[in-house]
């Protein structure tokens, strides 16, 4: 069964949390994005399988299958199934803004990227992706304050999105908020059991917020 996580308490969570970024983390420089930078969150495979159209059917399906995938093969085959639908899009103008826009981004041209980005989200409010990619890359740019603000938009309308919710931890970990970080991976984990490094971060995680069981 998947993790249901009612949308109204991710809207009051992610507000508070905006609340309590520090000063520093909203005014911070942005860096520029390069291929090998360090910072890791889980992202789509460069090729997308083909999926049926029945987005909402498949992924309760999908979800159900990648708790019970028996190795990580099994398990890298059913995430990229979900992550074909969730970037899915019946409009051919925001598919053709999110493959400029990864275009862009490769070239490193971030700052053109993002406006293809913002220009997805605006025309299509309701297409989770054009959100998590925007707030992928301000979260690779350090602006921690919008990329919170789109993990909501996110999460709201995906509250299984084991991306967003990796990546609200990393943030909240960055920002020395160890036990919001925890809650996030420990949420993610619990729709995506084959999380790569999350299980490694719950667990220091756990013994610093909590404590070694005596």
């Amino acid at each position: 069964m998947a993790l249901r996580i009612p949308a109204a308490g991710f809207g009051i969570l992610l507000s508070a949390l905006l609340a309590a970024v520090p000063v520093y983390a909203q005014v911070r420089d942005p860096q520029v994005v390069t291929p090998d930078a360090p910072k890791k969150i889980p992202e789509p495979p460069a090729k997308l399988p083909k999926v049926n159209a029945d987005k909402t059917r498949g992924l309760d399906f999908l979800f159900g299958a990648l708790k019970a995938a028996p190795d990580e093969a099994s398990a890298k085959h059913v995430e990229g199934r979900i992550w074909a639908l969730w970037s899915q899009t019946t409009s051919d103008t925001t598919a053709l803004l999110m493959t400029r826009a990864k275009t862009a981004l490769d070239a490193k041209q971030v700052d053109l990227s993002l406006q293809l980005l913002s220009a997805v989200v605006k025309l299509r409010p309701d297409y989770v992706e054009g959100w998590n990619r925007r707030a992928t890359l301000y979260y690779l740019q350090n602006d921690y304050t919008r990329s919170l603000q789109d993990i909501e938009q996110v999460l709201i309308r995906e509250p299984r999105h084991f991306g967003a919710l990796a990546g609200l931890g990393m943030i909240m970990q960055e920002l020395g908020d160890d036990k919001r970080a925890l809650d996030a991976f420990r949420k993610a984990l619990a729709v995506n059991p084959h999380l790569e490094k999350v299980p490694e971060l719950v667990k220091t995680l756990t013994e610093k917020v909590e404590g070694r069981d005596i």
